[in-house]
């Protein structure tokens, strides 16, 4: 009878040893099943956030290359504007000198003669005057457009980065 109890126990034993490492399997299976699971979610979400970033980086460099050729757009107009603005600058600048040197007053009258002299130095004084205001207005005028630009440029590129609302 002994031996019966032993081989009893041992049986026993046995049966609860391979429910133990069965029941262990199992959950070995299901724990790696439940990894792949997540680790397969975790891809799929990277690969998502990938895709999204990639499109918010073109969409950003999409409308910067459009800020710049914006800019590029408005400085060749500005450009335009300033050569019309010396132009006619220098049209009056020319009509200045011209006016300046018609001022003198010819005749017998030395009188008359002095102050037309006197008048022609102040008139080309005025005129020289007119003609260095007009070209530092020019010069004024194109570091302005070309600030204001910029500035705008500066600003689209910024808002640009900024997400869609």
């Amino acid at each position: 009878m002994k031996g019966w109890a032993i081989l009893a126990v041992a049986v026993l034993l046995a049966s609860h040893w391979a429910a133990y490492q069965h029941g262990r399997s199992v959950e070995l299976a299901n724990a790696g099943q439940a990894t792949a699971q997540r680790d397969s979610g975790d891809r799929l979400a990277e690969v998502i956030g990938e895709r999204g970033a990639r499109q918010e980086e073109q969409r950003r460099a999409t409308a910067q290359e459009e800020a710049r050729a914006n800019a590029q757009e408005e400085r060749t107009i500005a450009d335009a504007g300033a050569a019309d603005a010396d132009a006619a600058g220098q049209r009056l600048r020319s009509d200045a000198t011209q006016f300046a040197a018609a001022v003198s007053c010819p005749g017998p009258d030395t009188a008359a003669i002095a102050r037309g002299q006197a008048a022609t130095r102040a008139a080309m004084v005025l005129s020289d005057l007119l003609a260095r205001a007009d070209k530092r207005a020019g010069e004024l005028a194109q570091a302005y457009d070309r600030a204001r630009v910029a500035g705008q440029q500066c600003e689209r590129e910024y808002d640009a980065l900024k997400p869609p609302e």
